[in-house]
């Protein structure tokens, strides 16, 4: 029963395969490669553009860092939920590969960003003042650090108002699949089409090794040449790139990526549906692979004697339980068993 964490689950099979076809022999180095020129032509297929340009890194806070310092200068700011992985969880990393830019916190429900709080925020900022930080970039996180989406709609509203204000979009897509299959809507539409700059496309929490894609679209690939700059500055230019490329490849290949996300997403109903039968309330409402349950302290700890795995305490008082491409039905099982039996006694 572990339900700790998507990065927790072990990479897939065909990504560790994948990799040892990239082992053969030598190949040209930083991206120079075969595998990652392959990785283009995928990419422009998923997203159904070739006005694109893009970086693979090892982790979704390079990927992050990297993307916003592109676009966020020292002297501005970046424009994020309260919540954001950007603020709770990657140690100031935006503001160091900034050089000082730093992250502008809005609340809103579920960890979504309130658009109406966004849109007066942007409405009285006066960006002749010299006392105030002026805002460069709207962050959105899909799924967001509550397991809750926003839609296409969404996000082409929050763009529209960010662009109208002369700021960038990022979007910190960790679980950017979870997110496209809760709503059904294509990488395409829910990116560029929806007036996305810049997406941090995660894989490595759906089921590869370790390997996150920075993607600029449009306007924003004159970006690209920097953001190779700050990734060589930063240690983030892989000699070896070809072997996290092949991880990509082989996540994007057939949409992997998707199924297994499909089938993280619904584990996570199933698990909720374990809590809801147990009279368990849940936090929010579950639109990805997470679930966050209001348990009582006598589940916590009969779950936890029994072996479960989970974050016990969440911001707000609920306990998250995430589930990945590995989560087997009998981990639901053996939760539905604990809870009985906690029940009973």
């Amino acid at each position: 029963m572990n339900f700790s964490s998507d990065t927790a689950a072990p990479a897939h099979p065909s990504v560790l395969e994948a990799m040892m076809r990239a082992n053969a022999g030598p190949a040209p180095s930083y991206g120079a490669d075969k595998i990652t020129a392959r990785v283009r032509t995928q990419l422009a297929r998923v997203f159904e553009t070739e006005d694109f340009d893009f970086w693979i890194t090892p982790s979704g806070t390079a990927a992050n860092a990297l993307a916003l310092a592109c676009f966020c200068p020292p002297i501005a700011s970046v424009i994020c939920h309260q919540e954001a992985h950007i603020q709770m969880d990657e140690r100031g990393a935006v503001e160091f590969f900034t050089g000082g830019g730093r992250l502008h916190l809005l609340p809103g429900e579920g960890a979504k960003i309130s658009f109406d709080v966004f849109k007066d925020y942007l409405d009285e900022f006066d960006p002749s003042f010299v006392h105030g930080t002026p805002p460069a970039v709207l962050s959105l996180t899909n799924l967001t650090e509550c397991g809750t989406a926003y839609t296409p709609d969404e996000v082409a509203r929050f763009a529209r108002r960010a662009k109208g204000g002369g700021l960038a979009v990022h979007m910190d897509g960790a679980r950017f699949g979870n997110a496209l299959v809760h709503t059904g809507a294509s990488p395409a539409e829910m990116s560029w089409k929806a007036g996305v700059d810049v997406l941090t496309l995660g894989l490595t929490k759906t089921g590869a090794l370790s390997c996150d894609i920075i993607i600029l679209f449009g306007a924003a690939k004159a970006k690209g040449k920097e953001l190779r700059a700050r990734a060589k500055r930063a240690g983030h230019m892989p000699a070896k790139m070809r072997f996290l490329a092949a991880q990509a490849e082989a996540m994007l290949e057939g949409g992997l990526w998707l199924g297994l996300s499909a089938h993280a997403n619904a584990m996570a109903q199933k698990l909720a549906a374990v809590f809801r039968e147990d009279g368990i309330e849940l936090a929010f409402d579950v639109q990805g692979n997470e679930v966050f349950a209001l348990l009582d302290a006598h589940d916590i700890d009969k779950l936890q004697e029994d072996g479960a795995a989970f974050y016990a305490e969440w911001p707000g008082g609920s306990s998250r339980f995430v589930c990945s491409w590995a989560t087997a039905e009998a981990e639901i099982d053996a939760v539905r068993e604990t809870l009985k039996r906690a029940m009973r006694k």
